[in-house]
């Protein structure tokens, strides 16, 4: 079985344009080595929307539309300890030197449970590495699902036929699908029900597998069950390629 077990999400903005710069090297070389270090952290990485990227958004409602980044923690048993360490860590940084960044504001932030992990059939390593494996950037979805007499229609639908198909699009080394739904935590997040989000990792070009993934969507939804035929229960809240950050190239926004 998988050891991770949930996947930290925190979708984020930066509130001052000339900060870009300090938050990637706080965040970067300061936050998330030190999350690393926890015994509960398998991984963690955070990706860029730069402006190209947000133009080749297929959704992108008002809840997450002024986001420019997306960071995610792996998180291993057991949970609600591995998330008290976590939240610890981040008061006695900020604490002890102001190591915490103030102009950025988190549009989406908590832990999401691992329903499943996939692996593109042209990729050697298992599914559980996928996220471990190097790649050029993320393609994420978040959706919600309004209606939960359709969440276990919707869920199989992902699980056996959209998820599979992308994954198996050129470029895409493989999926990661997450919920909200996850037992209770003592340490609570006031996270929506039945929330959904999917994390492909590309070893392509972001935005050309971008591309490709708009062409076969627009073409499966021809002949094919999908999210327009569950109506209003299916409300898909963004669908965006993101870059994979290389260490002090931070200059996107200038």
């Amino acid at each position: 079985m998988n050891k991770v077990k949930v996947g930290f999400f925190s979708f984020t903005e930066i509130t001052q344009p000339d900060q870009h710069v300090p938050y990637n090297e706080w965040h970067q070389l300061d936050h998330i080595p030190e999350n690393i270090a926890l015994a509960g952290i398998a991984h963690g990485q955070r990706w860029v929307c730069p402006p190209a990227y947000r133009d080749a958004r297929v959704a992108s409602e008002p809840e997450l539309d002024p986001i420019q980044y997306v960071t995610t923690y792996l998180m291993t048993d057991p949970i609600e300890q591995t998330l008290r360490d976590f939240l610890d860590l981040g008061a006695q940084m900020d604490a002890i030197g102001g190591r915490f960044h103030r102009f950025r504001k988190s549009h989406l932030a908590g832990p999401f449970g691992l329903i499943k992990s996939y692996v593109s059939p042209r990729v050697l390593v298992h599914h559980e590495v996928v996220p471990y494996r190097p790649h050029k950037g993320i393609y994420v979805t978040v959706a919600d699902v309004l209606d939960s007499s359709q969440l276990d229609e919707i869920t199989k639908w992902l699980d056996t036929t959209h998820i599979p198909e992308f994954t198996d699009i050129d470029g895409v080394a493989g999926t990661l699908f997450y919920t909200s739904d996850i037992p209770r935590l003592k340490i609570g997040y006031d996270l929506p029900p039945h929330r959904l989000i999917t994390v492909s990792y590309l070893d392509d070009d972001p935005l050309i597998v971008a591309d490709r993934m708009k062409a076969h969507a627009t073409e499966a939804s021809k002949d094919r069950r999908g999210p327009r035929s569950f109506g209003d229960s299916f409300r898909l809240l963004l669908a965006s390629p993101f870059q994979t950050i290389t260490p002090w190239e931070w200059d996107w926004f200038e």
